[in-house]
């Protein structure tokens, strides 16, 4: 197909037919450049950006997960250099309409003890599954306080299993891909303490029967999750089992490193 250029549009035959148009296309309409300030928030994860700069992934209480381009924060003298660091309450201000924002002010806002050994290695697994499992700018702000109230937990040397299966159920809770797990789906009735149940990942609890892969649990285990009772050891057990099928399931074959960390170590 012969190309026209701007040099040889001069030879074309003054009588020629002019070319159709294009339908004009509706102009969109810009968007509205963001300005953020002081919004708490905690850093999931930092990877380098350039030679100078980072990109932080970042749980916010308000926006939920959001990308930030941290300038100059790998330079040996930046303020932001001590500042963004994981598991420590940060109240931070940004900018722009793309997908990473230009962080304008970070500063430390204190109130948590640091994780330390096996707390720090769980601190770890939550901000692995916050970055696998939520997409960004979708605000959480009940997922942030049990965020928040997690690391409270590990900081105090809770125990650590319990602490992960009750952020694991808020993770899957308030993000939408899990409902009521204290009421059957088939029955519609409330779950019977000493019947077992399995969780079908889309719909909820049903009966368990003999042929099902999936874990089976109790009504009870169902019912002391709803209540964040975990001092039963069956409890603690199957639900054990329970979140780790579920997470699976909604990660879609991802693997979470520090998943597989936990279990060889701490049998978590």
């Amino acid at each position: 197909m012969a190309v026209i250029s701007a040099d040889n549009i001069s030879s074309l035959s003054s009588d020629a037919k002019e070319p159709a148009k294009a339908p004009a296309r509706r102009a969109r309409p810009a968007e509205k450049e963001l300005r953020i300030a002081d919004q708490p928030a905690f850093v999931l994860h930092s990877y380098p950006y350039k030679e100078t700069s980072l990109i932080v992934d970042v749980l916010s209480r308000d926006h939920g997960r959001v990308a930030l381009v941290a300038k100059g924060a790998k330079r040996p003298h930046s303020r932001l250099r001590g500042v963004l660091q994981t598991f420590q309450p940060l109240s931070l201000s940004w900018s722009g309409k793309s997908e990473v924002r230009t962080l304008t002010a970070a500063e430390w806002v204190g109130g948590l003890l640091p994780l330390e050994k096996s707390a720090l290695l769980c601190g770890f697994y939550l901000n692995e599954l916050l970055v696998k499992l939520l997409v960004r700018d979708d605000p959480h702000p009940a997922l942030f306080s049990h965020y928040t109230s997690a690391l409270n937990q590990l900081a105090h040397d809770e125990p650590p299993a319990i602490v992960l299966r009750k952020f694991e159920r808020a993770l899957l809770k308030e993000s939408g891909v899990a409902g009521d797990w204290t009421r059957c789906t088939v029955s519609r009735e409330t779950v019977i303490a000493d019947l077992l149940y399995v969780i079908d990942p889309e719909a909820g609890p049903r009966p368990a029967h003999v042929a099902d892969t999936a874990p089976k649990v109790l009504g009870k285990t169902l019912l002391d999750m709803d209540n964040e009772d975990y001092a039963d050891a069956t409890t603690q057990t199957q639900s054990k089992f329970l979140m780790r099928f579920l997470l699976a399931h909604h990660l879609h074959g991802a693997t979470l490193n520090t998943r597989q960390i936990l279990i060889d170590l701490l049998q978590l």
